[in-house]
Parts: C-alpha cells; sequence; structure tokens
C-alpha cells in the first residue's frame, strides 16, 4: 500500500487563509466606515489568525518526529504573532473597538508584506458572514 497523502494540509490552509487576509485588507483599507462589510472583514481576519494560530502545531509535529527542534522552534516564534493579533483582533471587533482594529490592520499587513496575490484571484469574497460566526464562537 502506498503513501496516504493529506492534500489539505496545515501549511496549504495556511497558505490559503494568509492570501485571504491580504485581500480582506485590501478591502478593509478602502472602508471609510465601519459597515456591516467592514466588520465582516475585521471578523474574518480574526477568525483566520486564529485558524492559522491553531495550525502550528500539526505543522511542527512532524518536525518533532525528526528531531528537528530548532527549525520547529523558529516555526512556532515566527508564526505566535498570529494567535495574539487573533485575539486582540477578535476582542476589538466584538467591542466595537474600531481604533483598535485600525492599528491592528499595519502590524498583520507587515507580518503578511511578503504574501502575494494577485488582482485575478480565485478566492472570491471568504469573510462574507463572518462577524456573525464570531459572535457565534463567543457563546
Amino acid at each position: 500500500m502506498g503513501r496516504v497523502i493529506n492534500p489539505d494540509s496545515a501549511g496549504k490552509e495556511r497558505t490559503r487563509l494568509t492570501k485571504a487576509i491580504v485581500i480582506a485588507l485590501r478591502e478593509l483599507a478602502r472602508q471609510n466606515q465601519p459597515t456591516p462589510d467592514a466588520r465582516d472583514l475585521a471578523a474574518f481576519i480574526a477568525l483566520a489568525l486564529s485558524t492559522i494560530a491553531a495550525g502550528i502545531d500539526a505543522t511542527v509535529a512532524a518536525w518533532e518526529k525528526r528531531d528537528y527542534w530548532l527549525r520547529a522552534d523558529r516555526f512556532r516564534r515566527d508564526w505566535m504573532w498570529a494567535g495574539i493579533a487573533a485575539q486582540k483582533m477578535k476582542e476589538a471587533v466584538l467591542s466595537e473597538d474600531w481604533g483598535t482594529v485600525a492599528t491592528l490592520l499595519p502590524q498583520i499587513a507587515q507580518k503578511l508584506s511578503k504574501v502575494r496575490v494577485s488582482e485575478h484571484h480565485r478566492l472570491g469574497r471568504p469573510w462574507e458572514g463572518a462577524y456573525k460566526k464570531l459572535k457565534g464562537d463567543r457563546a
């Protein structure tokens, strides 16, 4: 029997989510008022970052099995910001604190500055309904 390959690995999910976050950041930068769409965008960024943070251990598990401890620790350190930013963004969105959201966006954009997304991407609008999901997660 051959190897079983998981096409939906944590790395692919992280890549897809980082690209979607970059698109959401672009859209949110175009907003000039807190609209329902802006609320969805900010909530999506919080949810996507928390999903990325949750997938970090799955990524480094393979490295730790092979005793690549330094590589695993470096990866954890490089992505530690995602969980912290996700929590801050979630609290800011749920409390309607748009000043905090505005200060978090450039920090997140700087961390994801190397992510390239073409103008003609096929990711759609993954943030639609994110605010409702974020409020549901809180309960």
